[in-house]
């Protein structure tokens, strides 16, 4: 999340535009010219210059260069022009033509000559054999007597032929408007819907009066007819939008489309067998995403295999002895392994341990709840490395975290032991993109914080309970930890993690510790049952505090009650009976309000017009987990719906018609915020693997990219699915944690957990 992408658009100026067609044309550039030779039509190359590497030549009228292979970074092979003049407040038009013997990605930037080379613009073009001409327009933020315009295009393994001709740099443009293209108006779950849910979709329209609707099979024979409902205008979108219901209709098929007048969906499905494959994929995210190992083709396909990262063999300096920021320590810890956080090679113990915690529950949920099936998440059903080993695979992918966390803490004999460094990542942000095993960076241990501690002491204790049945030596050494991390917490109940500690990873700061306490209390009473924890559970200021709990806007990594609340009221524990009844109580009334507010929302979705944040799909997700855990806790059919309504959004109903998980649905986000899976950047690397949740729109604009494209947008909107825009686009272990758990919930519905109306 906020660990991956805070300064990673600073890279180089890797801030990506829309290349050509993705914007509304903007009229042409009037201002003088400011490329010198641009057209080459007298044979000469001057002023322009290159890398040493890569000489160019006039060939036919064009500038052409042969660029090496073997290179690391898009700007080990560059072809630029200095002594650009650049006004503050104009807005500038860049065009050119190219060719490449080769599919390649042009880091085609104008930006400062020197240190740090901030960009006024900075475009990724996609460069191949048949001659394409991009436009970008950019407004400058700052004057400059002398910028530069480059075309950085190193870091590829083999070589290749550039070339380059007509480019122009003039003054005086109009800038675009960014128009999403959100497709067709009618909105679906473009995956499907189950045969007895709900099936509800929305339609974007200017008329205020209700309008007939049609469903047709895959034949195009129509099935089932009704009228929308409108709405009024959607606060999420700013747009006027209608419902739609169709479902009494249950007929088992694929290629249901719904039309409105002119206007049909995208296809989608309706059947019970529908989110197996979700689930499988969504987990598979972490294998996917392990520090420290190989992964192996035979589990994820040769386009996603990769040698393991960061085990210190060259150019790798290794997660084993890794020594503290600013020698802060005389000590060193053994910490590989683990999950890379996001679109990092960061490693936060405080991302890492509700996403642990999350997978143990979602294992959890099938040893405490009817009709939840263990199965999809056990031994030789997932893409783990260690199937076979009589272990559900859902534990051994876990267990891969709970080793790192542990990992974490201070040694004993030390001052601080007992403790739990922060994170540990990079000196400074690592290139994008950049494989694991090609990172040459020193790793550093952050400080010690309260927050890290406790994440460590409840997953541990969550932990310790589910490996007892299958390594009790592990168990126990879970829980030792566990135990003697709580007690350091509480002996140092306020080292906060540094705000202002945002370089090569995010600061994940978080000045408000009782909802980890509350949590590590939680999780250790349910394993141990011991006075201590439970008086800290009961004596907690947040305890029954619903809201305090379970915040209407989702729980997150910086709000964890909710993980220890919905432990207590789910897994056997010696809470007396009343004490029970009032656990379970709260997860109903948060539930009960979030149905409220997702039959408030034009999409169904279980979020407010005020609550888009950094992640806001993870806020969904973590707001469909409580009202899932009172639909297995009551059997009421409302809270099944919101949770299903709530997958509707994530999947295609939303406002740009867009399903948020790579691989799922005919309009999918693919090009997310990555360091590896950054096909968009490099042709050579794939998209994200299937069952990456993108993290959704931000009202915030918090990258340049969306603070460039998404100006004014309505909140639901603001969103761009662009590599560059981290702060809407990222992709990280604790937001695929709570998809996993949805979607292993939502396909055991069709195994028969009890419903009540």
């Amino acid at each position: 999340m906020l660990g991956a992408a805070l300064g990673a658009g600073l890279i180089a100026g890797a801030l990506t535009l829309p290349q050509a067609g993705a914007a509304e044309g903007p009229a042409s550039a009037e201002g003088p010219e400011l490329i010198v030779n641009g057209d080459f039509a007298d044979g000469t190359t001057a002023p322009w210059w290159w890398t040493a590497d890569n000489p160019g030549e006039v060939v036919e009228g064009q500038l052409c260069a042969d660029i090496p292979g073997g290179t690391t970074n898009p700007w080990d092979a560059i072809i630029g022009q200095d002594d650009l003049p650049l006004t503050a407040g104009e807005s500038y038009e860049l065009s050119y033509t190219a060719t490449a013997t080769a599919t390649v990605v042009s880091r085609t930037n104008v930006q400062q000559a020197e240190e740090p080379y901030a960009a006024e613009l900075a475009a990724a073009d996609r460069i191949g054999e048949e001659a394409t001409t991009f436009t970008h327009v950019f407004t400058a933020g700052a004057d400059h007597e002398a910028a530069q315009l480059v075309f950085q295009v190193g870091g590829r393994d083999e070589a290749f032929t550039l070339c380059l001709d007509d480019i122009s740099l003039t003054g005086g443009a109009e800038p675009p408007v960014y128009e999403p293209d959100t497709g067709s108006p009618v909105r679906v779950n473009q995956v499907g819907y189950l045969t007895e849910g709900p099936k509800q979709g929305t339609l974007v329209t200017e008329s205020t009066e209700a309008l007939p609707w049609s469903l047709a099979d895959d034949s195009g024979t129509e099935v089932a007819t009704g009228t929308t409902t409108p709405l009024g205008v959607d606060p999420s979108s700013e747009e006027n939008v209608h419902a739609f219901d169709f479902g009494e209709f249950t007929t088992p098929g694929e290629g249901y489309t719904v039309t409105v007048g002119e206007e049909t969906s995208e296809p989608f499905a309706i059947g019970d067998d529908l989110y197996s494959t979700l689930r499988t994929d969504a987990l598979a995210y972490f294998y996917h995403n392990r520090s420290g190992i190989e992964i192996d083709a035979e589990l994820v396909g040769e386009e996603y295999a990769r040698p393991a990262g960061h085990v210190g063999e060259a150019p790798n300096q290794g997660d084993d002895g890794v020594t503290c920021w600013q020698d802060a320590c005389d000590y060193t810890l053994d910490a590989a392994g683990g999950w890379y956080d996001a679109g990092d090679h960061g490693k936060y113990v405080v991302n890492g341990g509700i996403s642990v915690a999350q997978l143990l529950s979602s294992y959890e949920r099938t040893l405490t709840t009817e009709g939840a099936d263990g199965e999809p998440l056990g031994d030789g059903a997932l893409a783990v490395p260690e199937q076979g080993n009589g272990v559900p695979d859902i534990l051994d992918e876990a267990r891969w975290q709970l080793e790192f966390l542990l990992s974490m803490r201070v040694p004993e004999g030390e001052e601080q032991a007992g403790l739990a460094h922060h994170k540990l990542h990079d000196a400074a942000w690592t290139a994008l993109p950049t494989l694991p095993h090609e990172d040459d960076q020193p790793r550093e241990l952050h400080p010690v914080s309260t927050a890290a501690t406790l994440n460590v002491a409840a997953s541990a204790a969550q932990g310790a309970r589910l490996f007892a049945e299958y390594d009790a030596d592990f168990a126990d050494q879970l829980l030792a930890a566990a135990e003697s991390s709580y007690a350091a917490a509480v002996a140092n109940p306020e080292l906060l993690a540094d705000p202002n500690d945002g370089v090569g990873g995010g600061a994940y700061s978080d000045a408000k510790l009782t909802d980890e306490f509350y949590w590590a209390a939680a999780e250790l009473f349910v394993t141990t049952g011991e006075d201590t924890y439970r008086e800290a559970v009961l004596g907690s200021e947040l305890h029954g505090d619903v809201e305090g709990v379970f915040p209407p806007g989702g729980f997150s990594w910086g709000e964890t009650a909710a993980l220890g609340g919905l432990s207590l009221a789910t897994v056997p524990n010696a809470l007396d009976e009343d004490e029970l009844a009032a656990a379970r109580a709260t997860v109903a009334e948060a539930a009960d309000g979030l149905v409220a507010l997702a039959g408030e929302q034009a999409y169904g979705v279980p979020l407010g017009a005020d609550s888009y944040v950094w992640g806001s799909n993870s806020q969904v997700l973590n707001n469909m987990v409580v009202l899932a855990t009172a639909h297995d806790l009551t059997g009421e059919s409302a809270y099944r719906d919101a949770v299903l309504t709530g997958l509707d959004y994530l999947l295609g109903r939303n406002p740009l018609n867009l399903s948020y998980v790579t691989g799922h649905g005919e309009r999918d986000a693919h090009n997310q915020h990555h360091r590896f899976w950054a096909n968009q950047l490099d042709p050579d690397l794939p998209n994200p693997a299937p069952g990456s949740v993108a993290g959704g729109p931000n009202s915030s604009l918090e990258d340049p990219v969306a603070e460039d494209l998404l100006q004014g947008c309505a909140p639901a909107m603001c969103y761009v699915d662009d590599i560059e825009s981290y702060s809407t686009n990222e992709i990280t272990i604790n937001w695929n944690a709570p998809l996993a758990w949805i979607a292993s919930y939502t396909d055991d519905l069709a195994g028969g957990t009890p419903t009540t109306d």
